[in-house]
């Protein structure tokens, strides 16, 4: 079980001029690992109500640690605020991090949770289908708190942690991947 105040082994990789979050969570055996579409001002000892929610559906769950990966790194409080280009620095800093944690975490659940935000860019697609080859080639399985009404995985902080379950995601379906 995660522990709030002994969070010791924080992973917490970022731009220097904190522009981006490429990782955020805590050093376990058995993370749950989720995914939302862009970090905002989360850190360690400074969790925001997305992450502090992905704490407690990681204790419900039974992980020992979680991690926190996003679609995009730009760190912005609204997404309306990134980039309308990706910055492609950051763009494959971001995949190779997500690769680095998978293949870590090889054979790991990973839960969607970017809602209808995955519209808000172009590149985000192209971002998710990079994700997603690498969910597979690490063999990954897909799941989410639950859909909305245009198929996305809803975002963490409109579902009830504390009331809902995962529930399969076929994000290969969804996205047409």
């Amino acid at each position: 079980m995660i522990n709030m105040n002994s969070l010791s082994k924080w992973i917490y990789i970022k731009e220097n001029d904190n522009a981006a979050r490429y990782v955020l969570g805590v050093q376990g055996k058995s993370p749950l690992i989720f995914f939302g579409v862009n970090p905002s001002t989360a850190e360690p000892n400074k969790l925001d109500n997305t992450v502090k929610n992905v704490v407690k559906l990681a204790r419900k769950q039974n992980n020992d640690s979680w991690i926190m990966l996003n679609i995009y790194p730009q760190r912005d409080t609204n997404p309306n605020g990134m980039h309308f280009n990706s910055n492609d620095q950051y763009y494959q800093r971001n995949i190779r991090e997500i690769e680095n944690i998978l293949k870590s975490n090889q054979s790991s659940v990973l839960i969607a949770g970017w809602g209808n935000l995955i519209e808000k860019r172009n590149y985000l697609s192209e971002a998710l289908k990079e994700i997603y080859l690498l969910s597979v080639k690490y063999n990954c399985t897909w799941m989410c708190l639950d859909q909305n009404k245009s198929g996305h995985p809803k975002h963490p902080l409109y579902v009830s942690i504390d009331n809902s379950s995962l529930k399969e995601f076929d994000i290969k379906q969804q996205y047409k991947l």
